[in-house]
Formats: structure tokens, C-alpha cells, sequence
């Protein structure tokens, strides 16, 4: 090994150690170390996408950034959110996003919820950088009210990092469904997406062959009906990056029955865990996919408060290889809030999934989603709360564990509250997470002793008296990266 490629793995380590653009796996569960040696840093930089919230002009939108405190983290540092170039809906020609080129709001230090609205059709995608001290853990919601039409109720979205690999079961291309992923490109050179559609017998003929383009700093809204004419009511969406990076998100509406976001599903894995499906779900529909050569079979189990139950009917779950395979679960919660547990009846097979849950009846029917999502690792965190419209709902799927859940200050000032809880192996339960502070306030769950924990944060609220809800799983909010120890062997130059 010569003097160059001591220079090139050192800088490797360096980038990886200070950016938050940067992949990496999340740290350890807590009570485990990273491979031997490995120290954690708060990053020192992360990036954040944001998708345009509507293309109704009675769309109300609301955005909530927060960085929560890190001990470790640098004094100094910014965050700022800038719009970007829109192309236009059909994707046929640019979108003058002049309009609404300030800045929706201004972060605020670490500890304290920073608040920003716009409203119409004509709101950009944004593009978000934070450094220093704002940088671990940041955190920006995009909530919007629309009070009719297509997507009608509650839609929200945490604003996501770039990559180059996305899962989305659960999208549509059905009559009455108008699903849009959208591609939001953070730098400074173009990216090439391609995107390939799987239905129920296969890989979907799409009329877009050669990859799609993304210019620099710009987003585009492709809509999926435009790329296949075969109708299909389930339908698995893959997003691969031939070149650059992009953040993408499907926005899957209903004319009759509401809408959501619906964002990345976890990785193909041969077990998953989904949670946060309400008390009052009307109905809940499994979609799920495995990209590889083989079927996939599945044990099906819902954690409930008083521990896992099979569902009558839907005791297992065939998975064809290749194939998007649903399953109707109807109101598998019957009363009581749970989380939905996969794992392999036999050998395991990496699949991806999610549920379309939907709640209320006829013209009162809203839809949420919950793709599979990855434990808490550290720390998760979740902006735009309030008391009286946030439920918690936490999953200790193998192990019991204890979570401490901390409540901001509030944007109207107030203190952060502090409350510790025990999840029993198996369980799903609803928190009555803790406030302290005044307005709109963010929560932030730590894992502290235990098995791995999975969290969902459930918002409610009505526009114009139509009810509405979105759910959001939390995952790590990568605030900490592990970083390598090393040290110096000068006898590495002689061998």
C-alpha cells in the first residue's frame, strides 16, 4: 500500500466522519458497540428535501424545523431552506417558482421549534442545508390542509435526505388515484432516474425507457398514470439513481377517500415491523414486494397493548417473487391501537412493504400510510406537535424496553418535559407524551435500555369540518455517525 492510498482512506474517513449527506448505517441500539472500536460524532452537516405540498390552490401548509440538542456539537453553524426550480406537473416544461422564492421560515437554535405557512398551488420544493450546531438530528415537517378535491384532508411528509435507492409499496395507477413521486435534485450537476413500476403479475411496460432527467437544484413531479396505461389498484414503485442523487416521495390521492404522502419504505429485509395504525382504522391493506429470485412467505402478527395477536384469516402472507401481492386486513385493530410485525415463516427473504389505512366512513374517509420503517437506533424526532392533536405510538417488537420521550419547548416559549416509559416485548402502545412547553412543540424518542423500539407519530385535525390524519414513522434522525478509531502503523510502508 503505497503513501496515495493511505492519503485516499484517510480523506474517506474524514468526509464520512463530517457529513450528513453522507450514507452510513445508524449507530448502535443502545448497550451495543460498533465493530470494536468505533466512536460516535455528532455530524457536522445534513441535507433535507422537502416535496412541493400540493398542486391544489386550497392547499394550507404548515412547516415546522427543529435540531434538537447534542452534547458534542459545534458552537457555530447555519440552516437555511431555499426553494427549488420547479418543472411542471406533466413534467413538459418549467415552473416559475418566483412567487414563493423567500423563505418559508427562518431555524431556530437547537432546542426550540421554528414555525413557517405558505398556501396555493404554486409552493416549490425546498432545498435544506444545515451545519454546525443545527446539523445533528434536524428535523422539518410539511403538513398541509386541503378542505376538497382530489387529496382532500390532512398530508404530511418529514422531509428526507437524498439517495439513490427507493421502495414505494402501496402506490396506485387505479381510476380515482392521482400518485406522483416526486424527485427533488439537492446539487450542482444533473441526475438520471429511472423508474420501474411492479404490479400484481410483474414488471409494468412504462413508456419511459431512457431514464429521467433532473436538472441541478431543481424537482420534478412525475405522475404515474403518464407512464403505463395499464391501470393497477396495487402497484410496488422502484427508484433507481443511474447518476447523482435525488430525494423522492410519492404522493398517492384518492378522489373519494383522501390522501397522504406516502414516503420510502426500510430496505428489503426478511423482517419488518409497521407501526402506528390507529384504534379506529376502518381498514388497513397490506402491499408488499420482494425484489429477489425467490417467494417470500410471512407470518403476520399485530402488537397490541396487551401483547401479539394473528389475525383471524390472515394468519401468513404469500409473497411471489417479482410481484406486488395484497392483502385486506379490514379493521385489524378493532378498537385498540397496534403495530403490524412480519417475519419469515421459514427461510428469509428481503422484502419491502406498507399499509394504506384508512379511517371514517363515505364522505368523512381519510387515508394515511405506514411503509415498513427502521428501528430508533439513538435518537428519532419528530416536528409539528401539539396536545391535542399527537399521539406516540411505540413497538418493542422482540425484547422489553425502556424509551425516554422529551417534549420541546414549545414555539410560544415554555420547557421541555421529560417522561420514561416501559414497552413490553411484543406490545404497541399509544403514549401520552409529555408537554411542557406552549404552541407547537417537537418530541424526541431515545431509547435507553432494551430491545430495539419502532416509532410512529399520528397527527389529526379537520379543514373546513372534513377530519383528517397523517402518520409518520421515525426512524433515526441521524444526528450521531459512528466514526472509525485509528491509529497510526508507519510499518504498513514497508510491507
Amino acid at each position: 500500500m503505497n503513501r496515495t492510498t493511505l492519503s485516499l482512506i484517510a480523506c474517506t474517513v474524514a468526509l464520512a466522519a463530517v457529513t450528513g449527506f453522507a450514507a452510513f448505517d445508524p449507530p448502535p441500539a443502545p448497550g451495543t458497540s460498533a465493530a470494536g472500536s468505533a466512536t460516535e460524532r455528532p455530524v457536522e452537516r445534513t441535507g433535507l428535501l422537502c416535496p412541493a405540498p400540493s398542486f391544489s390552490d386550497i392547499a394550507d401548509t404548515a412547516y415546522t424545523s427543529f435540531t434538537p440538542v447534542t452534547q458534542g456539537a459545534d458552537s457555530g453553524g447555519k440552516a437555511t431552506l431555499e426553494a427549488a426550480a420547479e418543472q411542471s406537473a406533466d413534467g413538459k416544461g418549467g415552473k416559475d417558482a418566483g412567487k414563493k422564492d423567500q423563505a418559508v421560515l427562518t431555524p431556530k437554535p437547537p432546542g426550540t421549534p421554528a414555525l413557517g405557512d405558505t398556501s396555493g398551488s404554486d409552493t416549490p420544493a425546498l432545498i435544506g442545508t444545515a451545519d454546525g450546531k443545527y446539523a445533528p438530528g434536524w428535523t422539518v415537517q410539511e403538513t398541509t390542509r386541503i378542505a376538497a378535491g382530489t387529496g382532500r384532508g390532512l398530508q404530511g411528509v418529514t422531509c428526507t435526505p437524498a439517495d439513490t435507492d427507493f421502495w414505494f409499496p402501496g402506490a396506485s395507477t387505479a381510476k380515482g388515484r392521482t400518485d406522483y413521486v416526486h424527485l427533488t435534485n439537492p446539487d450542482d450537476g444533473a441526475a438520471v432516474v429511472d423508474i420501474k413500476l411492479y404490479g400484481k403479475s410483474g414488471a409494468v411496460k412504462t413508456t419511459v425507457t431512457d431514464g429521467i432527467t433532473v436538472p441541478p437544484h431543481s424537482s420534478e413531479p412525475v405522475l404515474l398514470s403518464t407512464l403505463t396505461d395499464d391501470a393497477q389498484t396495487d402497484l410496488t414503485v422502484h427508484v433507481g439513481v443511474r447518476s447523482g442523487r435525488v430525494g423522492a416521495t410519492v404522493q398517492a390521492q384518492d378522489d373519494a377517500g383522501g390522501g397522504d404522502w406516502l414516503p420510502a419504505a426500510a430496505d428489503p429485509a426478511g423482517s419488518l415491523v409497521l407501526p402506528g395504525i390507529p384504534k379506529d382504522a376502518a381498514d388497513v391493506r397490506l402491499v408488499a414486494f420482494t425484489p429477489g429470485d425467490d417467494d417470500a412467505d410471512l407470518k403476520v402478527r399485530l402488537a397490541s397493548p396487551n401483547g401479539s395477536i394473528t389475525p383471524a384469516g390472515n394468519e401468513t402472507v404469500h409473497v411471489r417473487a417479482g410481484m406486488t401481492s395484497a392483502v385486506d386486513l379490514g379493521p385489524v385493530t378493532r378498537g385498540e391501537p397496534g403495530s403490524l410485525i412480519l417475519t419469515p415463516t421459514d427461510k428469509a427473504v428481503p422484502v419491502v412493504a406498507a399499509l394504506r389505512v384508512v379511517r371514517g366512513k363515505g364522505s368523512s374517509q381519510e387515508t394515511a400510510y405506514i411503509p415498513a420503517t427502521a428501528p430508533v437506533g439513538r435518537r428519532a424526532t419528530a416536528a409539528d406537535n401539539s396536545a391535542k392533536s399527537t399521539t406516540l405510538s411505540l413497538t418493542a417488537p422482540t425484547a422489553d424496553a425502556t424509551v425516554k420521550v422529551t417534549a420541546s419547548a414549545g414555539s410560544d416559549g415554555g420547557s421541555p418535559a421529560t417522561k420514561t416509559y416501559t414497552i413490553k416485548s411484543g406490545t404497541s402502545q399509544d403514549i401520552s407524551a409529555p408537554t411542557g412547553g406552549k404552541g407547537t412543540y417537537a418530541l424526541t424518542v431515545e431509547p435507553v435500555s432494551g430491545g430495539p423500539v419502532y416509532a410512529a407519530r399520528t397527527l389529526t385535525g379537520s379543514s373546513d369540518g372534513v377530519p383528517g390524519f397523517t402518520i409518520q414513522t421515525l426512524p433515526s434522525d441521524r444526528g450521531l455517525v459512528a466514526v472509525p478509531r485509528a491509529e497510526q502503523d508507519l510499518s504498513v510502508l514497508q510491507r
